[in-house]
Parts: C-alpha cells; sequence; structure tokens
C-alpha cells in the first residue's frame, strides 16, 4: 500500500479511536505530517519501538500497540514452554498514555488466553526486569520511552530471562508481527472480563517487597554510622518510592527530595530533558544541594534505569560526572571491596563506546573485561551465557549512565547504581575525600581518560536517507587519521572485519552485526559512529588518553572539530 491509501484505510474505519480521528482532521492538509505518520510501520530497534504519540502506522497509539503484542503473543505461544499459564509482565511510567498502552497489551495477551500481570501504578524498568525473573514469566512489557521528550513513548520487550529481547527473538518477534495484515482488526478482550477471568492480575507491593530485599545483596559495607547528606530528583518518573526506601534500608537517612521534581508529569515540566546525562537536569538539584550543603547529588530518568550524580570538585562546587565516570567510580569500588575469592574468573562487561578506563581498572585487579555491542542488552546475554560456565559477573555498565552490580535485574539498573553511588560517597567521605577527588585520584593512577560523544538529530524520511548517506561515506572513504594521530585499525561491525594497519592483518569480530564503524588510533585514542536504532539519530563516539586533563580536552576537540567539519561536508 502506498501511505496514501494506508491513511484512507484508517480515516474509513468505523471505529477509529475517536481521539486519533480527530488528530488526523487537524492535520489532514499537512501532507508532510501525513506521510511520515503512514509511510512505513514502527520498527523495533535496539530494545524495542519508540515513537512520537499520534495516529497513524509510524506512531505510537493504541493500533500500534496491538500490532506489535499480537506478534508478541503469535511469537510466545509458538516458543515459550507453558507462555499461557506463565504469563506475560507489563510496567509503565508516567508519560501520556503509558498506563492506557498496559492495558490495551493486557487486553491482547488476553484474546490469546495469556495471563498478564500488570502494576497496579507507574514502576521502573529494572523493576519490570526483576519481576519478569520473579515471577517466572514467560515475557515482559515495558511501556517507556526513557528520557525522550514528552510526545514519545515506547514499548519495550524483554525475555524469560528478563533481559531485553535478544537479536534473533526481535527479529523472529518482527516476523510474527509482519504477518498481522491490519492493525485495526486485532482482537481484544475487555478488561472487566480479563479481571473477572484473572487473565488480568494487577500486581504491585509484593513484588516492591521481594526487589528491595535482593538489594541487600549488592551492599558492600555497612552504612548505619554515616553522616552523608543526599539529594535526589527522579525527574518526575518512576524511581522516587523504590529510591527512598533502598536508601532508608541501606542506612542512609539524610535525603533531601527535589519536590518540584518527585511528581511524575508527562510533560516534565521542570526541565527542557528528562536526561540526567544532561548537566541541565541537575538545576533544581544544585540548588537544593547548596543549600543542604549535600556531599552528593542523584537523579534517575524516567523509567530508572539511567542515573546522573554530581559531586563537590577541590573549589565546592558541584560537577555533574559524565556515565564513563561514574561507572569507573563505581567499577573501581565494586572490585576494590571484593576478595580474591570473590574475584576469581570474575568479568567485567561495557560496551564498544565506553571508556577504555574500565579496562584499566579492571585489569588492575586481575579482572577481565568483555566488550559487547551498544545496548544493555548484549550486557544482559553475557550475563545468561555465564550461567553454564564458570564466569562470574561482578559489574556491568555503558557510556550512557547505565550500570548493573546485581544480576538479579538483567538490565540498567539507577536503583542499584543510585544506591552503590551513596555507599561510594560514604565510603571516600570516611577517607577524607569527594568523589570529584577519589576520580582524580584514579586519573593519576591510570592516566586521564576523556570520552565526548556528538549527537546529530535527523527526522523524518529525508533524515533517515541522510543518516545513511553519511555513513557510507564513512565506510567507503575511510579516516587514515584524526587530531593528528594514524589510525591503527578500522572496526565495520556491518561486515564484522577488523583491519589491523601496522600488522596489515583482516580478522574477524565475533559480535553480532550492527551498522557501526569504530577506528582504532595511536595513544588508545578512539572514535566510533553509530546511527540509533530507536531515535531518528546518528551518533559520534571519541575516546582519548593522555598525562592530563588540558592535554586531553584539547585532543578531543580537535579530533570532535575534524569529525563534525567531514559530516558537514557530507550532508552539504
Amino acid at each position: 500500500m502506498s501511505w496514501q491509501d494506508t491513511l484512507k484505510k484508517w480515516t474509513s474505519f468505523a471505529t477509529l479511536d475517536e481521539k486519533l480521528l480527530d488528530q488526523l482532521k487537524k492535520v489532514s492538509d499537512d501532507e508532510r505530517e501525513l506521510e511520515d505518520s503512514f509511510y512505513k510501520n514502527l520498527t523495533f530497534g535496539t530494545g524495542g519501538m519508540r515513537g512520537v504519540l499520534g495516529p497513524g502506522t509510524n506512531r505510537m497509539n493504541i493500533y500500534t500497540i496491538r500490532k506489535a503484542v499480537e506478534g508478541l503473543s503469535r511469537y510466545i505461544e509458538e516458543n515459550i514452554v507453558h507462555a499461557k499459564e506463565r504469563g506475560v509482565v507489563i510496567a509503565y511510567d508516567s508519560r501520556y498514555m503509558s498506563k492506557e498502552f498496559a492495558v490495551e497489551a493486557a487486553k491482547v495477551l488476553g484474546a490469546h488466553e495469556i495471563r498478564a500481570y500488570v502494576f497496579e501504578s507507574l514502576r521502573p524498568t529494572p523493576l519490570l526486569s526483576f519481576s519478569v525473573r520473579y515471577l517466572h514469566a514467560a515475557a515482559g512489557i515495558m511501556i517507556t520511552a526513557s528520557h525522550n521528550p514528552p510526545e514519545y513513548n515506547g514499548f519495550k520487550v524483554y525475555n524469560e530471562d528478563g533481559g531485553q529481547v535478544s537479536l534473533k527473538e526481535a527479529g523472529a518477534i518482527i516476523d510474527m508481527v509482519n504477518t498481522v495484515e491490519d492493525e485495526l482488526s486485532v482482537d481484544v478482550k475487555e478488561q472487566t472480563e480479563l479481571e473477572n477471568s484473572n487473565l488480568l492480575e494487577w500486581v504491585g507491593e509484593k513484588i516492591d517487597r521481594a526487589y528491595l530485599n535482593a538489594l541487600k545483596t549488592i551492599q558492600k559495607q555497612d552504612n548505619s554510622d554515616n553522616d552523608l547528606k543526599i539529594v535526589f530528583t527522579p525527574l518526575h518518573g518512576t524511581a522516587l518510592e523504590l529510591v527512598s526506601k533502598g536508601l532508608v534500608q541501606a542506612g542512609f537517612d539524610k535525603v533531601s527530595v527535589v519536590e518540584e521534581q518527585a511528581v511524575p508529569d508527562p510533560e516534565f515540566s521542570t526541565v527542557s530533558s528528562p536526561n540526567p546525562e544532561e548537566h541541565q537536569a541537575f538545576e533544581m538539584a544544585i540548588e537544593l544541594g547548596e543549600r543542604e550543603n549535600a556531599d552528593i547529588l542523584i537523579g534517575t530518568d524516567p523509567d530508572a534505569d539511567r542515573l546522573g550524580v554530581a559531586a563537590k570538585d577541590a573549589d565546592g562546587s558541584y560537577q555533574v560526572l559524565t556515565g564513563n565516570q561514574l561507572g569507573t567510580l563505581l567499577l573501581d569500588y565494586t572490585l576494590s571491596h571484593l576478595d580474591e575469592q570473590e574475584r576469581k574468573n570474575g568479568q567485567v562487561i561495557k560496551t564498544i563506546v565506553t571508556t577504555e578506563m574500565g579496562r584499566t581498572v579492571a585489569s588492575h585487579y586481575g579482572i577481565n573485561t568483555i566488550d559487547t555491542l551498544t545496548g544493555f542488552k548484549f550486557i544482559g546475554e553475557k550475563i545468561k551465557n555465564f550461567e553454564a560456565s564458570d564466569e562470574q559477573f561482578l559489574f556491568g555498565y555503558e557510556e550512557s549512565y547505565g550500570y548493573l552490580i546485581g544480576s538479579f535485574v538483567r538490565d540498567k539498573d539507577a536503583v542499584q547504581a543510585a544506591l552503590a553511588a551513596c555507599e561510594m560517597a560514604n565510603y571516600w567521605k570516611k577517607q577524607g575525600k569527594t568523589l570529584w577527588e577519589a576520580l582524580t585520584a584514579l586519573y593519576d593512577k591510570h592516566g586521564y581518560y576523556l570520552e565526548g560523544m556528538k549527537s546529530l538529530t535527523l527526522k523524518g524520511k529525508d533524515g533517515a536517507e541522510q543518516i545513511e548517506k553519511i555513513m557510507k561515506n564513512i565506510r567507503e572513504q575511510p579516516f587514515t587519521s584524526l587530531g593528528g594521530l594514524e589510525v591503527k585499525a578500522v572496526e565495520d561491525y556491518q561486515l564484522s572485519v577488523r583491519q589491523l594497519f601496522s600488522e596489515d592483518l583482516t580478522e574477524d569480530i565475533l559480535l553480532p552485526k550492527e551498522n557501526v564503524m569504530k577506528f582504532i588510533l595511536e595513544d588508545d585514542a578512539w572514535v566510533c559512529f553509530r546511527p540509533s536504532g530507536t531515535e531518528p539519530k546518528i551518533k559520534s563516539y571519541f575516546g582519548v588518553k593522555t598525562v592530563s586533563a588540558a592535554e586531553s580536552k584539547k585532543l578531543l576537540s580537535t579530533i570532535q572539530d575534524e569529525v563534525e567539519h567531514r559530516i558537514e561536508e557530507v550532508l552539504r
């Protein structure tokens, strides 16, 4: 069908949702908007599908949700043992339509006689992962668009291990979704009927208690004697209750919450973006921290799988740590508090765009580091694989503020990370250091690693074509040097090939294929290019290492400028 035919099918559908029909009428003269809404179907990326709310096959609405869940239902019926009895767990965040989408998912599952466990109120993504394992469910669904703008929502699928579905599983689910010919005619059962037949069970407090109990296993020390002052902001999302209870349970009672950001709000009205990766999200936390003379500021994104932290520098000003910096600190703290037996056969897992400083720190403790593709799903898969070997998971993280300490969750967990960060801050405070000073000591010991990331948003059909053009140019005309540093190797993850120029050698990359290009430079520097799987963006990642902060900043800036100039030339 052409997009015009699909649009006509929707507008002529007799029982089309009235809100969606009204929205279509309002944009009836905007051909560009209509084309973008209907020219394709929303597709799965690294963790599911995510898109702008609204009518159309390329938008998040009850019909695209129904189609996705119909495909998932068919998949688990064919591939998961006792799927109907085990059921599917569904959680949701504070975004527009999140609870409605959760109920729609249950209504489709119910039409297949598959039980749905739906949380009675909003919950974090890591709790969804935990609950799939806790309930021995066949799968899990998380309704969230993470830290995207308010007009977005999303749909993430979790497998029976509690991890995001693998590439193979996602491919099979997509195949099933594609067998759904008409998203407007997917069978559903009504909520009341599902509740009366026990096909929809509302869950909550019991799972919360089990998760909080599991949190005790990641503590490395007794925190009962502490005077640590903490400021916490959930950024209008899902983390308030679990983080607050977890901190008290761990012995931290001097916690000040940014009240203006404690209330769930789909508009995220106090921030330009509810993303702890962006420093503006910490403005209110910093103001409260200065009034309270707090030792550490912690902030979680709306679905509480990412954590940001700010700590005082030598001048007493709060500095927001990067994901790489916080990850390295947490890694060092975790490994330093394990004895020799606990480290035995231990493995640290990071992604290919995460700082190389983590590998250096892990090596210092005699621990091996494994690289995965970008996306925590790959870290979760590795943890699952360890169950069949003598390898032991010790820590996993990625540069985009995702961390995991305890494997009772199989996705990044900001609740775990929040508790670990506060415990770590308390430890270093007793040593007379702030987290910033502890980080500086790590740089002095291991070298000044510095990373950066540039994200270019190119929306719509035209934007997708431009992103493809950029990747094609980089692949066909690869860099030979950047910032005065020679390229030593090129890794093409789409072709699964690594070219080592100094040795005139070609190696296979033993990771799943993905449209990613990485350039390894002299002196431990690197650059990586990756189109996002869930957003209309292409991301450029950078890493350097020198002997000082000033030199690393200068080198990083030079390399970033050269890359930016190259991309601008391609787009012209």
